[in-house]
């Protein structure tokens, strides 16, 4: 696979989405790919983006677990999103992401994003039950990710996975979620999150 350079927001070309597509069947990704087509095929009334094959698919160490997709993973917004969760998405939030990383210096390979709830059901509001359902397939995500040691929890919602991962041997940190509801009225939080990633990446964490 060839190596693409890529800045924030680099996915509000369409060229740069077809490219990125045109990678989802090489080997780190595809059983991802297959992944989301079961999801799909078993709740047709929701979109689930695809996993960013630039990511560390199968292979990645991280996990970075969100809480659910926002309108620009979707190419049926009226802005057209990118298909995909990736940092690379046309929207502030996955411009945070693509910059905490690069503070955090955590080199993209070892990644993998995703949700809490998959998928996308045209509401930003999480409804009773997404959250549940949602953990419930997550078990099937792992399954497929065996080199995942560590998954970083990313927003109040994703924080309802600790108990139940930290059951399976994950390692787990927490941090607050990179959108514009914790940038404005908690600054602080927002302040800290690429020092939680930092830590989430050593492999000798402190304290």
């Amino acid at each position: 696979m060839l190596d693409i350079v890529t800045v924030p927001r680099s996915l509000k070309d369409p060229a740069a989405v077809e490219a990125r597509r045109a990678l989802l069947s090489e080997p780190h990704i595809a059983p991802l790919t297959a992944y989301v087509n079961s999801l799909r095929s078993k709740y047709p009334d929701w979109e689930f983006p695809d996993f960013d094959p630039l990511d560390g698919g199968v292979k990645a160490d991280l996990l970075f677990l969100l809480e659910k997709p926002g309108p620009m993973t979707s190419p049926q917004h009226k802005r057209k999103g990118s298909g995909f969760i990736s940092r690379d998405n046309n929207d502030s939030t996955a411009e945070a992401v693509f910059k905490f990383m690069e503070q955090a210096a955590i080199g993209r390979k070892r990644t993998l994003l995703w949700n809490t709830i998959p998928g996308w059901n045209g509401k930003r509001a999480i409804g009773a039950g997404e959250v549940r359902s949602g953990l419930a397939e997550l078990s099937e995500l792992l399954i497929l990710l065996p080199s995942v040691h560590t998954i970083v929890l990313v927003g109040g919602k994703a924080t309802r996975a600790e108990k139940s991962l930290r059951k399976q041997g994950y390692r787990i940190e927490c941090s607050a979620h990179p959108g514009p509801l914790v940038k404005g009225p908690n600054r602080a939080l927002w302040n800290k999150i690429p020092e939680v990633w930092k830590r989430a990446a050593s492999k000798f964490p402190e304290g």
